[in-house]
């Protein structure tokens, strides 16, 4: 590929240019500049050189978002090996399910998803690493026990005068090699490892340097919300800004409302990159309950007056997000109609973007100045995209889309490979959508049957119905959403039912429930199971007719 130019060269230069600059902070917590990074790269390199750790060989790491998790991260494609991001979510079974089928060697863990493992469930794995200090948790290999604990020497030996900006020098990557295995599930049956080269994760890269670092600087503050063992939290939030030499702020405990705000206010971020569900929840707390009075609606009806008002809301909401940013980006689920008119109206610096982790994750995105409400975006660089309709543009057709970004495919997973693309290496999406002559992309709906949780995890029902398939008088049920809330519907078994009353029936579905939910990641729990009478209507394949359902 001519374009391409080594993702590994990006973070050299980097730390380089920026050496002495603030590049990661816990928020409240420790700060590591450019030097100070690569400093705990090189010594990560060490360990894996001194560890018999080869290039191309799997590194696992699960936790929380912190300063140290992104060292692991760059420490990890920086020396050749094969990144395993996971998310700290997940439970410990599913945790151990990603590490056992990428073949991860080593385990990175942070101080939460370390305490839900079990070193024996993985027994391919040859150290466990705490995350918060890089100690060493479990090691299987004497040659790791030694490294770790002669680091310091190791380190001192190599670079006996000083560790210098000009020691400085990465693997270079190619554009085909693997970079990493991002799992969009924790469950066996259902994983799908996305195997991401390095042309993808810099194409990316490269797309946001050239659209967002226009306005974003060198410098510049960016907080880090969603998680970066996600591909949208990674790429655009975590390696745009730390490749554009931002000091990234990364919120290590549970992101409440309340903290992110009051993080807006401190951090004053120059570019947001957030999921839905926080910009509704700040604007509809925060502004709505300020203009929707008779008052307000008058005054904005008034030519004269309006756009003064306007301004002076557009100033209000601009300030509960830090008052320095340049744009929101949303993205992971649809924006409400509401909220994003309502922001549009008062000119304020919003937008939408669309992608998957098989695109690592950009498919489309406009700057704000371009973006067209209802819309995605457009096509970005080095990506093609088409709609299957025989109108484009008037009729919904499924999106599918190739180029630079687009996966190698799905770890050991001939099938769905085959499946998600096509022969003529089209990645179809299984979404929806419409696109005008200007390449604007509108999502009309998704022919898939992934959910999206509040903030942009990625939900499969079908996992959690297999579990719930299991459990006390369940012939089958079907988990659908209900705004922010998954509800299970449950058709009894009818050769049981029989002998039990209405009120007994209940019970044995809330005992179910519960059991069902402390085998669940917290965003893919149950709200609430719903008894259904009848036996849910089927195809001829006998699948359950999902669509059905949704509005129940």
């Amino acid at each position: 590929m001519k374009e391409f130019s080594s993702f590994n060269a990006l973070i050299q230069k980097a730390i380089v240019d920026n050496w002495n600059q603030d590049a990661l902070t816990d928020y409240q917590g420790i700060t590591l500049q450019y030097h100070d990074v690569a400093r705990k790269i090189e010594k990560l390199h060490i360990l894996f050189e001194n560890s018999d750790v080869v290039k191309g060989d799997k590194i696992a790491i699960c936790g929380r978002n912190s300063a140290h998790w992104a060292v692991a991260f760059l420490a990890t494609l920086t020396y050749g090996a094969v990144a395993v991001p996971i998310l700290h979510e997940f439970n410990g079974e599913q945790i151990q399910n990603i590490v056992n089928h990428s073949g991860a060697r080593l385990l990175f863990v942070g101080d939460f998803a370390v305490k839900t493992i079990d070193a024996e469930a993985m027994p391919a794995l040859e150290a466990i690493f705490n995350l918060p200090d890089f100690s060493l948790h479990v090691s299987r290999s004497e040659k790791i026990t030694y490294a770790r604990e002669h680091l310091n020497m190791m380190f001192g030996s190599k670079f006996p005068k000083a560790f210098r900006a000009e020691h400085v020098k990465y693997h270079e990557d190619t554009a085909e090699e693997l970079s990493m295995i991002n799992y969009t599930s924790g469950t066996t049956g259902f994983s799908k490892g996305v195997m991401l080269p390095y042309r993808a994760i810099w194409s990316n890269v490269e797309f946001c340097l050239r659209v967002l670092g226009r306005n974003v600087k060198a410098g510049d503050n960016m907080l880090s919300i969603l998680p970066m063992a996600h591909m949208y939290g990674m790429t655009v939030e975590f390696l745009f800004g730390f490749c554009n030499g931002c000091h990234l702020f990364f919120l290590t405990r549970l992101p409440s409302p309340a903290i992110i705000a009051e993080a807006f206010a401190t951090v004053k971020p120059a570019c947001i990159i957030t999921v839905p569900l926080i910009i509704e929840k700040i604007i509809r707390k925060n502004v709505f309950p300020k203009i929707q009075n008779n008052r307000m609606r008058l005054l904005l009806n008034m030519p004269v007056v309006s756009k003064k008002v306007k301004n002076r809301i557009c100033k209000e909401v601009y300030n509960a997000f830090g008052g320095n940013l340049y744009e929101v980006i949303v993205g992971g689920a649809p924006l409400s109609k509401e909220v994003e008119e309502f922001l549009l109206s008062i000119g304020f610096p919003i937008t939408v973007g669309y992608g998957t982790t098989e695109c690592a994750p950009l498919i489309s995105f406009s700057d704000y100045h371009d973006f067209i409400g209802g819309s995605v975006g457009q096509p970005v660089d080095r990506m093609e995209v088409k709609i299957l309709s025989s109108d484009p543009q008037n009729v919904a057709g499924e999106i599918v889309t190739k180029g630079t970004n687009m996966m190698l495919g799905y770890y050991l997973n001939e099938e769905d490979t085959r499946e998600a693309i096509d022969e003529e290496g089209w990645y179809h999406t299984g979404d929806l959508g419409t696109m005008l002559p200007s390449g604007h992309i509108f999502i009309r709906g998704r022919s898939k049957n992934m959910l999206l949780g509040a903030n942009g995890q990625n939900v499969y029902p079908e996992e959690i119905e297999d579990k719930l398939n299991t459990m006390a008088m369940v012939s089958e049920s079907i988990v659908i959403q209900r705004g922010e809330k998954l509800v299970a519907l449950v058709h009894p078994d009818q050769d049981e039912v029989v002998s039990f009353s209405q009120e007994e029936l209940e019970h044995i579905m809330e005992q179910n429930r519960q059991e069902l939910n402390n085998m669940l990641p917290v965003y893919s729990r149950i709200s609430a199971i719903e008894l259904h009478e009848e036996e849910f209507a089927k195809t001829p394949k006998k699948s359950i007719k999902r669509y059905l359902y949704k509005n129940n």
